[in-house]
């Protein structure tokens, strides 16, 4: 997890909520490249779920979200990673994921 240096992120909370498993890397200071990429994934993901249709509670949202970021990170190709899905950079194989269908 990538972020940058406001105090809400260097906050013992969200230490906890990181948790131990969860590397935090925070950004230089001044250094936009990186907040850039944080603001286009927040861009993306209020596109095409948080607003992309009307929801009929809260808990309906979250799932789509997380239905989303399956498909993000396991099926979605992305530049930065040669045009396969961003889990493909990882060392360790995945074998819980489920295919998406549109």
């Amino acid at each position: 997890m990538v972020t940058d240096n406001g105090a809400c992120y260097r906050s013992q909370v969200f230490s906890r909520l990181v948790g131990r498993r969860t590397k935090h890397r925070r950004t230089r200071p001044f250094t936009p490249r990186h907040n850039g990429k944080a603001e286009r994934y927040q861009r993306i993901m209020a596109e095409e779920v948080l607003y992309a249709r009307p929801y009929g509670s809260e808990s309906e949202r979250a799932a789509a979200l997380a239905t989303w970021n399956i498909h993000d990170n396991y099926h979605r190709p992305h530049s930065a990673a040669g045009g396969r899905p961003r889990a493909s950079r990882l060392h360790a194989a995945v074998t819980n994921v489920q295919a998406s269908y549109n």
